[in-house]
């Protein structure tokens, strides 16, 4: 059993490659920006901080990882990780579990293919449409969050799925 923590920039390909995984794999997803829209589109009248939406948010995707993980199944979350407790929270998870931990960050440093992509995909109310600044994209970018304790893999997301995929099996499977 594993539990995958993807990282990586929005629009960096990490629920392309999440969907991927899960289907040869069987695992469960719990993606991020689903359960923010959700709650967004719930209580849109009310106006809620996106900050507190962040952070109740996450206390569901960590109620349905847990959930998921006794029940024995593989789980993916699929989130930016832009925050260590996120990989801390997701480590311990592991540990209760006996699930192997695992984190997959797609790095793509091309703010042009980033805009590109976040422009095309089917946008959620939890999603940005486009890179604000430079300045900030870059420090997101070199700012990721990752366990220091475990072997991490970092793919290119700005080549072809094809080309790392098999990269991402074997690195579920050690």
């Amino acid at each position: 059993m594993f539990f995958l923590q993807m990282s990586g920039f929005p629009g960096s390909g990490k629920s392309t490659l999440a969907r991927v995984i899960a289907k040869s794999t069987g695992a469960i997803i719990v993606d991020h920006d689903i359960v923010k829209s959700a709650l967004l589109e719930s209580i849109e009248e009310s106006n809620i901080d996106s900050k507190v939406a962040g952070k109740i948010s996450y206390n569901i995707d960590w109620s349905l990882i847990e959930f998921h993980l006794s029940q024995g199944y593989d789980v993916i979350f699929d989130s930016p990780c832009f925050y260590s407790e996120i990989f801390e929270k997701g480590s311990k998870l592991s540990k209760k579990y006996q699930a192997k931990y695992k984190y997959v960050e797609c790095y793509l440093n091309d703010i042009q293919e980033i805009n590109k992509r976040l422009k095309k995909r089917d946008r959620m109310p939890s999603q940005i449409h486009e890179v604000s600044s430079k300045n900030n994209f870059e420090i997101a970018i070199d700012n990721s969050k990752k366990p220091s304790d475990i072997k991490c893999l970092l793919v290119d997301s700005g080549q072809p799925l094809e080309s790392y995929i098999n990269d991402v099996k074997h690195y579920l499977n050690e």
